[in-house]
C-alpha cells in the first residue's frame, strides 16, 4: 500500500499523488488588533481569544471534585479531536435523515483551538491515523469537511446499499481509505496503486464518493453532501447578515444567539457561529457586557 506523505505543499500547487497530502489551507490574518487596547502580540491575542469564545457562549464549566475542568467549549482536552467531536454534536443529522456523516470545518476547530498551527497539526496527525477525512467543500478552496472515518464509513455504505455501484464502493472504502488520507487521487494512483478499471472509477464518481477534480484527477467526496452545502453558504450570509443589520454593524454574542434565526439558517446559530469567528469574519470585543461580534473594517 502507498503511504501518505508528510509535509502538505501549499495550496498553488497540483494534486500530488499519496505521498503529499493537499490538506493545507491559507491562513487568515489575526484579530485586528486596533480592536483591544495597546498593541498585542500574536500569543496574547492567542490567549485573548481563548477566553472570550468559550465565556461568549455561555456554557457551564464543568467541575469535577471542586476542580474546573478544560472548558467544554474548547474541548475538554484542549486538542483538536476533543473539539470535532464538540461541534459534529451540533450537526444537524435530522435535516438530512441522517443520511449524511456529521460534518464540522476547518473554520470551527479554529473557533475552539485559537492557535492554528497547533490545530492544523493535530489535524494532520489525526488524518494520517486514519480517525478522520477532510474533504474539500468546493464553494471555497479553503472551504475543509472534517468527518470521523467511521461515520463516513457507516453512511456511504448505506447510500450505496443496494446500488449498482455498491462494489465498487465497497472496493474503494476497504483499499483506497484504509491506505490513504488524501484531498484527492491520481488517474495512475487509482489503477495502477489500488487496482481500479475506468468503469469502476465512473462508479464512484456516480456514486458520489468521489467528485471531478480535473481530467485525471478527483476528490474525495461525500454522497448528498450538496444539499448541506447550499445550506451553508446561504446560512452563513444570513449571519452575516444580522451582525451587519445591527447599530454599528456589531451585536453582542448572545443577543445573537438568543434570536430567532432566519427561515435560511438551516444548520442552527451556533454551528453558523463557530465558523464565523474561526473563519474571522467576524472580529471578537470583550466588554463588559459580554463578547461582541463586530464586522472587520473593510
Amino acid at each position: 500500500r502507498q503511504a501518505c506523505g508528510d509535509a502538505p505543499p501549499p495550496p498553488a500547487e497540483k494534486a500530488s499523488h499519496c505521498s503529499a497530502p493537499e490538506d493545507a489551507v491559507s491562513l487568515a490574518p489575526c484579530l485586528n488588533t486596533d480592536l483591544f487596547p495597546g498593541r498585542l502580540t500574536s500569543r496574547d491575542m492567542s490567549r485573548k481569544r481563548q477566553r472570550l469564545v468559550p465565556d461568549a457562549f455561555g456554557l457551564k464549566r464543568r467541575r469535577e471534585r471542586g476542580q474546573a475542568e478544560a472548558d467544554p467549549l474548547r474541548g475538554e482536552s484542549g486538542s483538536a479531536r476533543a473539539a470535532v467531536a464538540e461541534l459534529v454534536q451540533l450537526f444537524p443529522r435530522g435535516l438530512f435523515e441522517d443520511t449524511l456523516p456529521p460534518i464540522a470545518l476547518r473554520s470551527q476547530v479554529y473557533s475552539l483551538l485559537p492557535d492554528r498551527t497547533v490545530a492544523d497539526r493535530q489535524l494532520k496527525e489525526l488524518q494520517e491515523q486514519g480517525e478522520i477525512r477532510i474533504i474539500q467543500l468546493g464553494f471555497d478552496l479553503d472551504a475543509h469537511g472534517i468527518i470521523f472515518t467511521e461515520d463516513y464509513r457507516t453512511r456511504v455504505l448505506k447510500a450505496c446499499d443496494g446500488r449498482p455501484y455498491a462494489g465498487a464502493v465497497q472496493k474503494f472504502l476497504a483499499l483506497v481509505l484504509p491506505a490513504c488520507g488524501d484531498l484527492s487521487f491520481q488517474q495512475d494512483q487509482m489503477t495502477q496503486t489500488f487496482g481500479f478499471r475506468d468503469p469502476e472509477i465512473t462508479q464512484l464518481v456516480n456514486a458520489g464518493v468521489l467528485t471531478v477534480r480535473d481530467a485525471g484527477s478527483w476528490w474525495l467526496a461525500v454522497p448528498g453532501a450538496g444539499r448541506f452545502i447550499k445550506y451553508f453558504v446561504k446560512g452563513r450570509q444570513a449571519v452575516l447578515g444580522m451582525v451587519r443589520k445591527a447599530k454599528y454593524r456589531e451585536l453582542l454574542l448572545s443577543e445573537l444567539l438568543g434570536r430567532r434565526a432566519p427561515a435560511t439558517v438551516r444548520l442552527g446559530l451556533t454551528y453558523h457561529v463557530h465558523d464565523l469567528i474561526g473563519a474571522q469574519l467576524v472580529d471578537c470585543v470583550s466588554t463588559t457586557s459580554g463578547t461582541l461580534l463586530r464586522l472587520p473594517e473593510t
